[in-house]
């Protein structure tokens, strides 16, 4: 799928390879506090997991991962490079990878978020995921450890 977003970049979605994931990498470094390494990424994709970028011709703007088991999903990260937030790339990448976990025959979607992370929480609920539950102490934080809820919502997108 090709099309126009945000600044007018002209951007297609296509399947992570594992030529993507140093750039991939270095777009999780600069957006997060705690990225993703190198070795995450590979084992998802030798795991066989929805691996997907959102990309020009030149770079990388986003990327997602979700797995999907028997009848449902979860959301294993989706990361837009800083310099792309707020002009709807995640919420493209997510509708994609919500997309293709239903055509794998995933019911419903499960994610963990950090409890303090308002902007993805808010993207999350605008695409119908609600807390159903929190975590104590699941991610690494910069005083010990930070809590996340869970979101869930039943697939497919309406």
């Amino acid at each position: 799928m090709s099309f126009l977003l945000g600044r007018h970049i002209h951007c297609f979605f296509r399947k992570m390879r594992h030529s993507d994931v140093d750039l991939v990498v270095k777009n999780e470094a600069v957006a997060y506090e705690y990225p993703w390494s190198k070795g995450n990424f590979i084992d998802c994709l030798q795991s066989g997991y929805q691996c997907w970028v959102l990309a020009t011709e030149k770079k990388i703007l986003a990327h997602g991962v979700i797995s999907v088991s028997i009848g449902e999903s979860h959301l294993l990260t989706v990361c837009v490079h800083p310099n792309y937030q707020r002009l709807g790339y995640g919420r493209e990448i997510l509708k994609l990878l919500l997309e293709r976990a239903h055509k794998l025959d995933s019911v419903e979607c499960f994610l963990e978020v950090r409890t303090k992370n308002d902007a993805a929480i808010t993207l999350y609920k605008s695409m119908g995921f609600s807390v159903i539950g929190e975590r104590k102490n699941y991610y690494p934080g910069k005083q010990g450890r930070e809590d996340a809820y869970i979101m869930s919502r039943v697939l497919p997108l309406p």
